[in-house]
C-alpha cells in the first residue's frame, strides 16, 4: 500500500527534470546519508475538545524533538518527482536534510503571525471599514438626503456586487504578475481616494457610480491576501488563521461602529451632513493603511530585506524552515514564481476544473439567508424608532459574538477535520431565528425584534472554512489563484441575489423576503452540504481504487508521464 501525499504539483516537465541536479537528487531520503527515523508522521496534539468528554490526559509536548514532518519526498520512488521548479524564488533555502525543534518552528510561527498575519488582519480590515461604512451612513438619514429610495440602496448594492464580481478575476491575474505585495496596496489606495470622494455625492447618478468604482477597485482583494498568506502558512494552520483574518473584519465593525458615533455627530460641521464626514474620515484612515502596506508586506519568507529593512525579519536558519516546512506540507506550492503570470491553458484549465463547482454552488448560497437581515439591520432599527446613535452602538453585540463564535467553529472543524458537516452549521444557526422572524406580528416590540435580529446575526460564520477547503481542494498554485476567484465571485453572486430579497413592497415586516430565506436556509442544511461531501467520498474512493492498485514503480512512472493536473491526478484526495 503506497503512503497519501499531500496535495502535488504540476508534473515534472523535461525542462524541470534536467534541474534536478545529483545534488538535489541527494537530498532525497533514499540517499544511505540522510536518515528519516527523526521524523514525525504528523503533528502531535496536545489537547482536543473531546478530552473534556473522555476525561483523558495527554502526556506533556517536548518542545526540543525534532517536529519535521515527514512527507512524500522522503520516498525513495516518488519523492524527485515533487521537488520544487528552478524558478521558485525560496529554493535557494530548500533543504530536505533540515531538521528542527517544536521550539523553534512554533518561535517562527509567532514570528510569522506578529509580522505577517497581524498585518494582513489590519488590511483587511481597511476593505471592510469602506465597506461596510454604507450601513452606518443609513443611520444618518443618507437616502433622504440624496433623494433616494430603500430600492436605490438595493441597487448601489447590486451594482456593488456586479463591480467586484467582474474584477475578480482580472484581479487575480494582475497580482500573480506583479505579486501580492504590490497589487494590495495598490488597490487600498485606489478604493480609499474614492471613498474620500464619496464626501461630494449629490444623487443617485453619483451614488451609483462611486458604488462601481469601489466594488471594481476592491474586487479580487480578498484572494489576493489568500494567496500571500499561503506562502507562510501550512494548509492546517491556514484555516485557523483564516478565521483570525475575519474576526478583524467584526472588530473593525465594532470599531467602525464608534468611529460613525463620534463622526456622525459632525452633522452641520460646515454645513455639511455627518455621513459625508464619515466617508472622509474613514477613506483616509484606509489611504494611511494602503501607503504603510507597501512596506509591511515583503514578497515572500526570503524576500524581507530591502533598503527601508536591511537585516529583514528572518535569519538564513529561519528562512531555511520557513520554506522547507511549507514545502514538506504542500509541495504544489513549489510549482510557480511569485511574479509568473497565469498563462491561457492555466487559466482554462482551472475554469473547467468541474471537481471544484460543488464548492462554487455552497459559495452561491450558504451566505444569502443572513445577509438582508445583516444589510437592512440599521433601516430596521431606525424604523423601530431607535435613535441614530443608538442603533450604531446596538450593532456591537452581534459582532463580538461572532468573533467567538467564527473562532469557535474553525476550532471544531480542524479538530474533528470535517468541512462540509461544520459549515452547514452556520445555516443550521440561522433557520429557527429567520422562522422567528417570519412569525413576529406587524407591529413588534422593538426589542424583541433586536434580541431575534442578533441573535441571528451571532451565528458561527464558516466562510473562513470553506476558503481554505477551496484552496486545499484545487491543488496547485495556478489553479488555487484561479479556483479562490471563482469561488469568491460565487460569494459576491450570492450577495447580488441576497440584496433584492428584501423589496420596498414588501416593507416594513418582509414577510416575503423571510419566506425565501427559510426556503434557501433549508436547502443548504438538508440537501447542498451532505450532497457535497458525498460527491467528495466518492471521488476519493474511485481515485485511491486505481492509485493504490499501482505498484511503487508504476506510481513513479504515472508520476513522471501523466499530464493530468493538481487534483486530477490519481495521488490527490479531496477534504471534505
Amino acid at each position: 500500500m503506497s503512503p497519501s501525499p499531500p496535495s502535488e504539483p504540476e508534473k515534472v516537465g523535461s525542462s524541470q527534470a534536467s534541474s534536478i541536479s545529483s545534488l538535489s537528487k541527494a537530498k532525497l531520503a533514499n540517499e544511505k546519508d540522510v536518515s528519516t527515523d527523526d521524523l514525525v508522521d504528523e503533528e502531535p496534539t496536545p489537547f482536543r475538545w473531546t478530552d473534556y468528554l473522555t476525561g483523558r490526559k495527554r502526556a506533556p509536548l517536548d518542545l526540543d524533538a525534532i517536529s519535521t514532518r515527514r512527507s512524500v519526498f522522503d520516498d525513495p520512488t516518488l519523492g524527485e518527482h515533487y521537488l520544487p521548479r528552478a524558478e521558485y524564488e525560496n529554493k535557494h533555502r530548500f533543504d530536505l536534510n533540515a531538521r528542527w525543534t517544536y521550539r523553534e518552528e512554533r518561535a517562527l510561527v509567532r514570528k510569522i503571525d506578529w509580522r505577517v498575519m497581524l498585518w494582513a488582519a489590519v488590511s483587511f480590515s481597511a476593505l471592510n471599514l469602506d465597506r461596510n461604512n454604507l450601513t452606518q451612513a443609513n443611520t444618518d438619514n443618507f437616502l433622504p438626503d440624496l433623494g433616494m429610495t430603500t430600492n436605490d440602496f438595493n441597487l448601489g448594492n447590486t451594482v456593488f456586487r456586479l463591480a467586484f464580481l467582474c474584477a475578480e478575476l482580472p484581479s487575480q491575474l494582475v497580482s500573480k504578475r506583479l505579486g501580492p505585495d504590490v497589487w494590495i496596496p495598490t488597490q487600498m489606495c485606489a478604493w480609499a481616494i474614492v471613498t474620500m470622494f464619496q464626501f461630494f455625492l449629490t444623487g443617485k447618478t453619483t451614488f451609483l457610480v462611486t458604488r462601481a468604482l469601489l466594488g471594481f477597485m476592491q474586487g479580487g482583494f480578498i484572494p489576493d491576501l489568500i494567496l500571500y498568506l499561503s506562502y507562510f502558512y501550512t494548509k492546517n494552520e491556514l484555516p485557523l488563521r483564516l478565521s483570525v483574518f475575519w474576526m478583524s473584519s467584526n472588530v473593525c465593525s465594532i470599531l467602525g461602529s464608534f468611529i460613525a458615533y463620534g463622526v456622525l455627530h459632525m452633522r452641520g460641521v460646515l454645513g455639511r451632513a455627518g455621513w459625508r464626514w464619515l466617508f472622509l474620515v474613514e477613506g483616509g484612515i484606509t489611504l494611511l493603511v494602503g501607503i504603510a502596506t507597501f512596506f509591511m508586506m515583503p514578497p515572500g519568507p526570503t524576500q524581507t530585506r530591502s533598503w527601508f529593512r536591511p537585516k529583514g525579519w528572518f535569519s538564513e536558519r529561519e528562512e531555511v524552515i520557513a520554506v522547507t516546512r511549507v514545502l514538506r506540507d504542500d509541495p504544489s506550492k513549489g510549482d510557480m514564481h511569485n511574479r509568473q503570470a497565469l498563462t491561457p491553458r492555466k487559466l482554462g484549465r482551472a475554469l473547467t476544473d468541474y471537481d471544484l463547482w460543488p464548492l462554487y454552488i455552497i459559495g452561491l448560497t450558504f451566505g444569502i439567508p443572513a445577509s438582508p437581515p445583516s444589510q437592512y439591520l440599521t433601516l430596521s432599527l431606525r424604523n423601530l424608532g431607535f435613535s441614530t446613535f443608538q442603533t450604531n452602538l446596538l450593532a456591537i453585540p452581534y459582532n463580538v459574538a461572532t468573533i467567538v463564535t467564527m473562532f469557535a467553529i474553525t476550532v471544531v472543524s480542524e479538530t474533528v477535520n470535517d468541512r462540509s458537516y461544520v459549515s452547514m452549521m452556520e445555516n443550521f444557526w440561522i433557520l429557527p431565528f429567520l422562522i422567528a422572524l417570519r412569525a413576529l406580528p406587524n407591529k413588534p416590540n422593538p426589542w424583541v425584534y433586536y434580541g431575534l435580529a442578533t441573535g441571528l446575526l451571532s451565528y458561527p460564520y464558516t466562510h473562513p472554512i470553506q476558503v481554505g477547503w477551496c484552496s486545499r481542494n484545487a491543488g496547485g498554485v495556478a489553479s488555487r489563484t484561479v479556483n479562490a476567484s471563482l469561488y469568491n465571485m460565487f460569494v459576491q453572486t450570492s450577495s447580488i441575489i441576497a440584496s433584492n430579497v428584501y423589496r420596498k413592497d414588501d416593507a416594513p415586516n418582509y414577510r416575503r423576503g423571510n419566506s425565501w430565506l427559510i426556503g434557501i436556509c433549508a436547502f443548504n442544511c438538508f440537501i447542498l452540504y451532505p450532497g457535497v461531501k458525498q460527491y467528495y467520498r466518492w471521488r476519493n474512493r474511485t481515485k485511491a481504487a486505481v492509485w493504490d492498485a499501482m505498484t511503487p514503480e508504476e506510481q513513479a512512472n504515472y508520476l513522471a508521464t501523466t499530464k493530468d493536473r493538481g487534483n486530477r491526478r490519481l495521488d490527490f484526495q479531496f477534504a471534505h
